[in-house]
C-alpha cells in the first residue's frame, strides 16, 4: 500500500473534484458518509452518547458532516465547535449551515475562553475527534491542549479523524499533551507514516484506512517515497519452485560467524536459511563450533576457522552465492583485521548484521568495500554507532537515506515496523509482535535474508520478503506460545507456515453480513 505524503493528499483531492466533476464538498460528505457507515456498522443504533468536537478547518468539516448522519439517523450526539480562530473554512461554513437544518440542538460553540463545566464526558460515552487535520503547522493554544487532556482523563473511548488532532505528518511534536491519544484512528485512502515511528505511533492505538473514492489514475500513477508491505504486496514478489528443480538451484549460503560461546547464533541462522528454502548452506566457524553444529543441524555443512576461538583467517574453497556476515562473531583485534582483510577481496553479496556492523562502524572506511547493494541490518544502537545519534525519527530516517545513498546499501532498520530504506525510499513491515524481542530473532532473520538472496531474489525484494516472513512466521508461532515464551527456534519452526499462508484464502463469514447503509 502506497503512504501519501501531505502534499500529494491534496493533489489527490484536488485532480479528483476536476476530474470527476464534483465540488470539494462533496468529497467531504462522501468522507463524512464513509465514518458514518463505520460507525453504524458496529453500533446499529445504540444509544451510546457520542460527542462530535469539530475544529474550523476541513477536518471540522469532515466532522460536521458525520455528527449530521447521526443526528438524521436517532442517535446519540452533541456536536462542539472548537472556535479559536476566525480562520474558518468555506466547505466547514457550509456543513455547519447544514447540520443546523437537521436537529434543533445547534452544535455547541466553545470559545477558547470557556470553562469545561459544560462538557461531561463519561467513560462509557464515545469522543469522535475532528479538531485539527494534516493540515496543522503549529502547536495548539493552551486551552485546546486543556481540552485534550479532558479528552484523555475521561477514558472514553476516542476516535479520530484522518490523524490524531496535533499530530504533524512529517515532524515529531514538542509536547505529548499536544496531542490527542486515539484509540482508533479512520485515515483518508492511505496510513500516516507517523503511525509506524517510535515516537508518534503511541497517538493511536489502531487504524484503518477509509476509501473516499480518490481518483483512481492518481492513486495508481502517483509513485510514493513509502509503501506498506503487507501480504498483498509481497505474494507478486514469491518465486513458485519448477517440478524439474534440484538444490543447486536455489543457492548456496554461507553463514561466517560465530566465536567461542556464540556458536548458537550460526546454528540459528543457518537453519533460518534453510528453513527459508536455500538450496545449500555452510557454515564458517571456529574450531569450537565444528561438533555442535555437526551434530545440532546435520544439513548445514561446515568449515572451521584454524582458531579455535574465533575468526582469524577467512579462507574456503566454494563459491557461494551470498555470505551472511557477522552473528556471535565478536570484535576481537585479530577478527577485525580478519574481516578488513575479507572486505578487501570478497566479490560476494553480502547481508552484514551484528558485530559485523560493530566492526564497520569502528572502521568506516570499509564501508567503500561493500559489495553494491549489501544488505544491512542494525538495530537502533547498531545504526546509531553506524550513521551518528539522531534528534527524532525523522531526523534518524533523513540520513538512513543519506547512508544508503552514499554507500549504495539497504538498510533494515529493525524495530516493531521494521522499515527497509533503499535510497530515498522506505518500505514498512506490518508483521511482527513483541515476543520477537529475544535473543537469536535477528540471527534467524540473517539466515532468511540470505536464503532469499541466494534463492535469485533481488537484493531489495529479499529483504522486504525475508521481514515479512519473519515478522508473519512469529506471529503465527505466536499462537502457541505467547510474548514471553516465543523464542527465536519457534520462528524457525514457523518459517513454512508463513510461506504456506501467503495463498491461504480468508475465512468466509457463517452468516450473510449486514449490508452498510449508506446515507441520501
Amino acid at each position: 500500500m502506497k503512504l501519501f505524503s501531505k502534499e500529494q493528499i491534496y493533489e489527490g483531492d484536488k485532480l479528483t473534484t476536476e476530474r470527476q466533476k464534483i465540488t470539494s464538498t462533496d468529497l467531504m460528505e462522501r468522507a463524512g458518509i464513509q465514518i458514518f457507515n463505520w460507525i453504524h456498522t458496529r453500533m446499529q443504533g445504540a444509544q451510546v452518547p457520542i460527542h462530535v468536537f469539530c475544529g474550523i478547518g476541513n477536518n471540522g468539516g469532515d466532522g460536521l458532516v458525520l455528527a449530521r448522519h447521526l443526528v438524521t439517523h436517532g442517535y446519540n450526539v452533541v456536536t462542539y465547535i472548537v472556535n479559536c480562530s476566525d480562520k474558518r473554512t468555506k466547505d466547514f461554513l457550509f456543513n455547519y449551515d447544514r447540520i443546523k437544518n437537521v436537529t434543533k440542538d445547534w452544535p455547541k460553540m466553545l470559545s477558547c475562553k470557556n470553562d469545561f463545566s459544560e462538557i461531561v464526558i463519561k467513560e462509557e460515552d464515545i469522543i469522535v475527534d475532528a479538531v485539527f487535520g494534516i493540515g496543522l503547522n503549529r502547536p495548539p493554544n493552551d486551552w485546546v491542549k486543556a481540552l485534550f487532556a479532558q479528552f484523555k482523563t475521561s477514558k472514553a473511548f476516542t476516535l479520530s479523524i484522518d490523524i490524531p488532532s496535533g499530530l504533524y505528518t512529517d515532524k515529531v511534536i514538542e509536547d505529548e499533551n499536544n496531542v490527542v491519544n486515539a484509540n482508533y484512528t479512520l485515515s483518508f485512502q492511505s496510513p500516516k507514516l507517523v503511525f509506524f515511528l517510535p515516537e508518534t505511533a503511541k497517538y493511536t492505538v489502531q487504524w484503518e484506512v477509509l476509501d473516499i473514492g480518490i481518483d483512481r489514475d492518481y492513486l495508481i500513477q502517483t509513485e510514493t517515497d513509502i509503501e506498506l508491505i503487507s501480504k498483498h504486496e509481497v505474494l507478486p514478489l514469491y518465486k513458485p519452485r519448477s517440478k524439474f528443480s534440484n538444490k543447486g538451484d536455489f543457492g548456496h549460503v554461507m553463514i561466517l560467524g560465530g566465536s567461542y560461546g556464540k556458536i548458537g547464533a550460526v546454528n540459528l541462522a543457518s537453519r533460518a536459511a534453510l528453513g527459508a528454502g536455500a538450496g545449500l548452506v555452510t557454515a564458517y566457524t571456529p574450531k569450537c563450533g565444528y561438533h555442535s553444529l555437526q551434530s545440532a543441524v546435520p544439513e548445514v555443512m561446515l568449515i572451521t576457522d584454524s582458531d579455535e576461538t574465533h575468526i582469524t583467517n577467512i579462507s574456503y574453497d566454494i563459491e557461494p552465492t551470498v555470505i551472511g556476515v557477522g552473528v556471535g562473531l565478536g570484535t576481537s583485534a585479530r577478527t577485525a583485521k580478519t574481516f578488513e582483510a575479507f572486505l578487501k577481496t570478497n566479490k560476494t553479496p553480502l547481508v552484514i548484521d551484528a558485530d559485523g556492523l560493530n566492526l564497520l562502524s569502528k572502521k568506516k572506511a570499509l564501508l567503500k568495500l561493500l559489495p553494491e547493494q549489501t544488505i544491512i541490518t542494525p538495530h537502533p544502537k547498531e545504526l546509531e554507532r553506524l550513521i551518528g545519534k539522531w534528534s527524532d525519527d525523522f531526523e534518524k530516517l533523513k540520513k538512513v537515506k543519506a547512508f544508503s545513498k552514499k554507500y549504495n546499501v539497504i538498510v533494515l532498520i529493525k524495530g516493531a515496523n521494521s522499515i527497509t530504506v533503499y535510497q530515498d525510499k522506505l518500505y514498512i513491515n506490518t508483521t511482527g509482535n513483541p515476543g520477537m524481542a529475544t535473543a537469536g530473532s535477528g540471527d534467524v532473520l540473517t539466515g532468511i535474508i540470505s536464503s532469499l538472496v541466494a534463492q535469485g531474489y533481488e537484493h531489495l525484494s529479499a529483504t522486504i520478503f525475508a521481514v515479512y516472513l519473519h515478522g508473519k512466521s512469529a506471529d503465527i508461532e505466536l499462537e502457541d506460545y505467547g510474548y514471553q515464551s516465543l523464542i527465536a527456534s519457534h520462528i524457525i519452526e514457523g518459517i513454512g507456515k508463513a510461506y504456506i499462508d501467503l495463498f491461504k484464502q480468508p475465512e468466509q463469514p457463517n452468516e450473510v453480513e449486514q449490508q452498510e447503509e449508506t446515507p441520501q
